[in-house]
């Protein structure tokens, strides 16, 4: 007898951000807070919460131009907690004005983005890169798909966002393929007892086509605002 495996679930897996504002160092900034709850599962390059684990939280900050703190993890942790998230998150930074984010949706797939695009360029170039981290400008994409992910899912997630970036850019007559300091996170769900953990993200899997076509929209928007 063949397994009926209950239906995707399909509603938000993230709801609209908080905005938050702040003045620091003189200066007015704002920052984007998601709760997504608990029984999460988040990808990331962040500076805070990168990797592949269980987050409870993502905040994308604006800081300052010219930032020069070197923890910009304990940065990061130290707003998230002042707007009252709580357990482990994940925390990224730009110099871009992240309350002018665009979002797209797709069929359950969502995107949100902030781009600040001054500094940009086409990732493979000549010369030795730098030892650490620099100065945030960068197109943040904060993306989410309302079903489990593998690990192997996720990180395909993570090259399917990127490429849905870099076709937006192309197509919006930016001649890059983004900045120096682009972020990713993508969210996804924990397994239910019986429920499908998707073993592809790619961007002709089911889901994969989805978040491609999401970022894709929010990405377009956003560069042209930019």
């Amino acid at each position: 007898m063949t397994a009926v495996l209950p239906p995707p679930r399909t509603s938000p897996l993230l709801p609209p951000p908080r905005r938050l504002t702040r003045v620091e160092d003189g200066e007015r900034l704002h920052a984007l807070l998601w709760v997504a709850g608990p029984g999460r599962r988040m990808v990331s390059s962040a500076v805070l919460g990168g990797g592949i684990g269980e987050r409870a939280w993502v905040l994308n900050a604006q800081v300052a131009h010219g930032y020069r703190r070197t923890d910009p993890d304990r940065h990061l942790a130290g707003l998230a907690a002042a707007a009252g998230a709580r357990g482990p998150g994940v925390g990224l930074m730009t110099a871009a004005d992240v309350s002018a984010f665009t979002h797209a949706h797709d069929e359950g797939a969502d995107a949100f983005v902030t781009a600040g695009i001054d500094v940009r360029g086409w990732a493979a170039v000549p010369g030795a890169g730098t030892g650490g981290p620099q100065a945030p400008g960068t197109i943040n994409i904060v993306a989410a798909v309302p079903v489990p992910l593998s690990d192997a899912a996720l990180v395909n997630a993570v090259a399917t966002v990127t490429e849905a970036k870099v076709q937006a850019l192309v197509e919006a007559g930016h001649d890059c393929s983004g900045t120096p300091t682009d972020a990713v996170c993508v969210i996804s769900h924990i397994p239910d007892s019986g429920q499908r953990e998707y073993a592809f993200a790619g961007p002709r899997s089911l889901w994969g086509a989805r978040l491609a076509r999401a970022v894709h929209g929010a990405v377009r928007a956003a560069v042209s605002a930019a």
